[in-house]
């Protein structure tokens, strides 16, 4: 096998000949694809050549089987974590169970409407709740380096499979898009149920015991029944966390990070990264960047190339928001989280939820000032142009902005934590892209959700809690994963232990 690259202006794809005399003769598959910005911004496709020695053999999927009075394994929890160990436990002859205690899909986006329109929160449906999750509507990103967690193949080509583009197998930032995800979702959704597996919405799962075998109780008192329990609940779902304390389990406070959604005219952007030959036709432009300040790392999060802002709260008086963009990414406004890590050390007070308990004291605070400004919409949120909020200015007007539930002028410099602020105030004017700092950039608050603030402790070999046997905690909100492909890798290898450890217990 050989390796080479061919790089092209942006405004076409490589040409049959080019390739060709590349490949030298041989056959030749394109790896990856990029655009290149640094100078003259160009496509760089990537591609290697087999010889007939060296026959090239395509990724294949593993095989699923009809699980049909198979074994039941329990997974609470339909997000990108629970789909795919749903998935992995088909190849496995294993039968998945899926409780999940929001809507399917499409009628999730119901209730999304109504918390954008009116601010009225449903607990068990919104942009975080709901069947395929908190990355159903997000943009659908898929760039990852947990390389080391797993194949990146088996969760991308399983996308391809149910519905999403060929293209996220070669762009080196892949995203499927939230117009497009919801049928990936549903797709893959209808595949498990047709080899045998099961899904239960509007199922709240409020106990978990065993007796011996895994018994899992509904709020509206329904029971399932299995010997494994795969725990996939998200960054969110804080009740799971009360529960498992409250049966004597043991939890640990984790580091997360929080700050601002950052919102600049997409034009802007383009023009930044494109050194001001954007087109027509070419991708709208994407950013990120980390800074080390005052010892705590200060990074962009979840950038959305021509996407909107939405409120991501899961409960009433707080506000909290998240980016997402459409496959098209045509909007006219870009945003992205940028965010301060904070550690447990920065957060005094002890016991595991001491960071959970600092995080949604920053999205009441945010709610409260809203509302006091006499915001018409409960999820209103506060706001401030860059430059003033760096120098410590209110804004006395507010540029426009795709958030529907509107803004309000706020000193975000006073009411983020000061730890969050100070490092904020000295990361935007670093920040190494041309006219990024900008008063035309608007920063909201709060992002909150980037990854769970508390981690549910689990054996490094087995992947079973260490509390109580018989779960299997996976996913961003058991500690484990930051982002839709991480989780998902991580749920495939949860559901490989689920079946090690049955296997093993039959013997």
């Amino acid at each position: 096998m050989k390796e080479f690259e061919i790089v092209c202006p942006l405004t076409r794809e490589p040409r049959l000949k080019e390739i060709e005399a590349k490949a030298g003769g041989l056959k030749w598959v394109l790896k990856k694809r990029s655009i290149d910005a640094r100078k003259e911004p160009v496509w760089r496709y990537q591609y290697e050549a087999y010889g007939p020695d060296e026959p090239y053999v395509p990724y294949e999927l593993p095989e699923y089987q009809d699980v049909h009075g198979a074994e039941p394994v329990i997974v609470v929890g339909a997000g990108p974590a629970g789909m795919f160990a749903a998935l992995k436990l088909l190849t496995l002859g294993l039968r998945p169970v899926i409780l999940e205690r929001g809507k399917n899909v499409h009628e999730r986006k119901f209730d999304m409407a109504k918390l954008s329109r009116d601010g009225i929160v449903d607990p068990d449906s919104n942009y975080c709740y709901g069947e395929g999750g908190a990355g159903a509507f997000s943009d659908g990103k898929l760039y990852t380096r947990s390389s080391k967690r797993g194949d990146l193949r088996e969760v991308l080509h399983q996308l391809v499979k149910f519905g999403a583009s060929k293209d996220i197998l070669i762009d080196a930032h892949p995203h499927i898009g939230s117009d497009k995800l919801p049928v990936v979702v549903e797709n893959i959704r209808n595949f498990i149920v047709a080899q045998g597996g099961e899904y239960h919405f509007g199922a709240r799962v409020n106990k978990i015991v065993s007796s011996p075998e895994m018994v899992v109780t509904t709020a509206d008192g329904r029971e399932f029944r299995a010997a494994r329990v795969i725990l996939a609940t998200g960054h969110s779902a804080r009740d799971i966390y009360e529960m498992l304390q409250s049966a004597g389990g043991a939890l640990e406070a984790k580091g997360f990070a929080l700050g601002v959604r950052v919102e600049h005219p997409q034009e802007k952007i383009n023009w930044c990264q494109y050194h001001g030959q954007w087109k027509p036709g070419v991708p709208a432009a994407e950013y990120s960047f980390v800074e080390q300040v005052d010892g705590r790392g200060v990074f962009s999060f979840c950038m959305c190339p021509g996407g909107i802002l939405v409120p991501s709260s899961t409960e009433e008086r707080t506000v909290v928001l998240n980016g997402m963009s459409n496959s098209g990414r045509n909007g006219k406004f870009a945003n992205a989280g940028v965010v301060v890590q904070i550690e447990p050390e920065d957060v005094p007070g002890d016991g595991p939820f001491k960071l959970m308990d600092f995080q949604h004291a920053v999205e009441r605070k945010m709610y409260d000032y809203a509302q006091s400004q006499g915001a018409a919409n409960p999820m209103a949120a506060p706001a401030q142009r860059m430059e003033d909020f760096c120098l410590g200015k209110v804004s006395k007007s507010m540029p426009p902005t795709s958030y529907h539930p509107g803004v309000v002028s706020a000193p975000l410099h006073e009411l983020l934590p000061p730890m969050v602020a100070t490092r904020l105030q000295k990361a935007f004017p670093r920040v190494k892209m041309r006219n990024y700092y900008t008063n035309a950039a608007l920063l909201l608050a709060v992002e909150s959700r980037t990854s769970s603030p508390v981690r549910v402790p689990r054996d490094p070999e087995t992947l079973e809690y260490v509390s109580l046997p018989g779960i299997y905690p996976c996913g961003e909100g058991a500690g484990y994963a930051g982002g839709i492909v991480s989780s998902a890798l991580d749920g495939i290898n949860v559901a490989v232990a689920v079946a090690r450890s049955l296997k093993a217990a039959e013997e």
